[in-house]
């Protein structure tokens, strides 16, 4: 006996549509035969099954079995394809009758007493079921909620393969869960830091401002301690809370690498990922035979924070070129192309010289110039480029951390990112671009006019200076933004003024 299930596997962050085919033939010799391009994962899977079935009562077939998941050319590698295995073995089996009303995709993975563990990717599977027209989707229940959050498919909950027996036959009637957006954002939309708690820097408070408002890279400069940590960890806090179209781009790819914490249905922070200098080009862009995605794409609308910038390996670091320009990485392998979102904000930190002196008012750098020359070239120019906003990060005198008067806090400086992201939007709401930090040449050349003194002043800076013409992009970007802030229509010269402080800083230190 023929049975079919639809059920779903991720390929990258997407979920691609699988059916599941499962044969019996009566008076053939005992087998199990799984074909359809499955991998380790799935081919394990019959054993487990197996045993998933006998251990919740139900009988083993103990004829020829033959599984077909289709289509053929597609690669499998998840165990999310148990539930609809063991569901079309009942079938095929005789041993239940499944209800023609419902029309379900199903996906778990089953344990050997055949209660339903968690899989990965159920956020992008409860989409793609929504987008086939399905009407139903039966999860695990730790999966329920990360389903739920899709609008326009019933998502059934079940514990058990009994359950999910009990509602494939018509004899278990199970509600939807239900999604609340107020009690997921009260419950996981809130920051446990503050810009309040970081003492003095007011000035790299003021450029974090500048490069939030835009979604400027940034990169900070300075000795050890000086705070470059903790303005990047609390960076976040003043960023616009996300939209649900971008919290639910962000938690597809944490949900396909299975990074959502427990019990948390939605990612509703903006993500904040740190990774050692010791990563590799696939940790950071993504990889594998069946491509994953990496940091980069971790950081999908939110913050990719580069510590000790000059001790990553250089060709680890030239793979951020290209995903900066096109905020997007798409890793090429032989079963075909994969493209991972990768819209971020870049910020790095870096210490002036090897032994993190070099201009420290209080203690003396002892790195002589060569050593200085070949820390600082592990940074190539193109990269460099294509950061934005350079700021150094003094040390923070005593009196200012001994001063009781609370500094510049993070809804202060959040209620400026805002108001210059409302002015953002209204420029943009005809363009595919949403941001400042993103604008291509021709809107550059259209929202980025400047007035005479304005004017004079970039030239008198290029040429004295030899920026390149993408610095001078980045210059007209960053003033953009300045005026945005203060709400002014036009840029004026005090605005490319404070913007080109922002780029001097990374040709004094590799002129020097």
């Amino acid at each position: 006996m023929l049975s079919r299930l639809a059920t779903y596997t991720l390929l990258g962050i997407e979920a691609r549509s699988v059916e599941v085919e499962v044969d019996i033939s009566p008076g053939a010799l005992p087998k199990t035969i799984l074909v359809g391009l499955a991998e380790a994962a799935v081919k394990e899977s019959t054993h487990r099954i197996e045993r998933a079935l006998v251990n919740s009562g139900y009988g083993r077939p103990m004829d020829r079995v033959v599984i077909n998941l289709s289509p053929a050319d597609l690669p499998k590698d998840a165990a999310s394809l148990d539930l609809p295995i063991a569901l079309g073995l009942l079938i095929s089996d005789a041993q239940i009758e499944a209800n023609p009303e419902v029309d379900a995709v199903y996906i778990g993975e089953l344990a050997l007493d055949g209660t339903l563990r968690p899989v990965r990717g159920a956020l992008s599977m409860a989409i793609a079921a929504r987008d086939a027209g399905k009407t139903h989707i039966v999860v695990p229940v730790t999966n329920a909620q990360e389903a739920a959050v899709v609008e326009g498919i019933d998502v059934i909950s079940v514990g058990s393969l009994a359950e999910a027996v009990g509602f494939l036959t018509g004899n278990l009637p199970l509600d939807p869960v239900v999604f609340s957006w107020d009690t997921a954002r009260h419950d996981f939309g809130a920051y446990d830091v503050d810009y309040v708690d970081v003492k003095g820097q007011e000035m790299a408070k003021r450029a974090l401002t500048v490069a939030a408002a835009g979604c400027h890279h940034i990169m900070m400069i300075g000795s050890p301690g000086t705070g470059k940590t903790l303005l990047s960890q609390r960076l976040a806090t003043i960023l616009p809370e996300l939209e649900p179209e971008e919290s639910l781009e962000t938690t597809q790819i944490y949900s396909a690498v299975g990074r959502l914490e427990p019990g948390q249905p939605l990612l509703l922070t903006r993500p904040f990922r740190a990774p050692h200098h010791t990563i590799s080009e696939a940790g950071l862009v993504g990889g594998g035979s069946i491509p994953q995605p990496g940091e980069i794409s971790l950081s999908h609308h939110g913050i990719l924070f580069l510590d000790e910038l000059t001790e990553f390996n250089r060709r680890t670091l030239e793979v951020l070129r290209q995903p900066l320009e096109d905020q997007c990485v798409t890793i090429s392998r032989a079963m075909g192309s994969v493209t991972f979102p990768a819209n971020l904000m870049l910020v790095a930190a870096m210490n002036p010289c090897p032994c993190g002196f070099r201009g420290d008012p209080k203690r003396q750098c002892s790195c002589n110039p060569t050593q200085i020359e070949r820390y600082l070239s592990r940074i190539s120019g193109p990269l460099l480029d294509r950061i934005d906003i350079h700021i150094e990060v003094p040390p923070v005198p005593f009196r200012e951390l001994s001063d009781t008067v609370a500094g510049t806090s993070s809804e202060h400086m959040r209620a400026q990112v805002i108001q210059a992201r409302k002015r953002q939007d209204t420029r943009f709401r005809d363009h595919t671009t949403r941001v400042n930090g993103k604008m291509k040449p021709p809107e550059i050349r259209r929202f980025c006019k400047l007035n005479t003194d304005a004017e004079l002043l970039l030239k008198a800076a290029m040429e004295e200076m030899g920026l390149s013409a993408r610095a001078h992009d980045k210059i007209l970007r960053i003033s953009r933004t300045i005026a945005d802030l203060v709400d002014s229509e036009e840029i004026q010269a005090e605005h490319v003024s404070e913007a080109i402080n922002f780029r001097t800083l990374d040709r004094n230190y590799w002129q020097q």
